[in-house]
């Protein structure tokens, strides 16, 4: 059965190229999710290997930190692992404080170095 990749607040562009790294290189399916709320009701139902999370969401440009947080602060899902998706290391040190791993950018979803951060959770 493959592994489940909530991906939260992507573009559609971002998005379908999340999807292609993760479904091409993993035995892993993404599922999205638009919103806080989407995002927290999706981890509550399902079971998720991952979570990916935009900086800003592009909906309504809310801080993924903060969804991020409250992945952390429910004991039904705060085990599930975190990765920020931003090119900014000062973001991805402030996810990691929250309790997030270590995330990548954008600009990386088409490097070896995603890859190898994806695998952990996923390989």
């Amino acid at each position: 059965m493959p592994k489940r990749v909530l991906d939260v607040g992507q573009c559609v562009p971002d998005h379908s190229s999340i999807r292609h790294l993760v479904e091409s290189n993993f035995d892993a399916q993404v599922v999205q999710a638009h919103n806080h709320e989407e995002a927290l009701s999706e981890l509550r139902e399902g079971e998720f290997a991952l979570v990916l999370i935009n900086r800003k969401l592009d909906r309504d440009y809310s801080d993924g930190i903060e969804i991020l947080k409250a992945i952390k602060a429910d004991a039904a899902i705060a085990d599930v692992p975190v990765m920020l998706i931003t090119n900014y290391a000062d973001h991805q040190e402030l996810a990691q404080a929250a309790g997030g791993e270590p995330g990548f950018g954008k600009d990386s979803l088409s490097t070896p170095m995603a890859r190898e951060m994806l695998a952990p959770y996923l390989g």
